[in-house]
């Protein structure tokens, strides 16, 4: 989980990993914790989500598509 206060970097993007859960995404996106849910419940959330049993995954690579950044 994030602080809504954090500054995400390219840098601290690429090192979440693969994939990182749906709260972070929307931090990343400046969309807050119940949209980012509401968004992907309803296949709205910006880039692709993955729900995997009761969570749902963004993958990094499309949140750094989204944002313009080089993979």
């Amino acid at each position: 989980m994030t602080n809504n206060h954090s500054v995400w970097t390219i840098e601290r993007m690429r090192g979440l990993g693969v994939t990182t859960d749906v709260v972070t995404a929307g931090s990343i996106l400046g969309i807050g914790r119940t949209t980012a849910y509401q968004l992907a419940r309803t296949g709205a959330f910006p880039v692709p989500v993955l729900r995997a049993g009761n969570k749902y995954l963004v993958a990094v690579a499309h949140l750094l598509d989204a944002i313009g950044a080089e993979k």
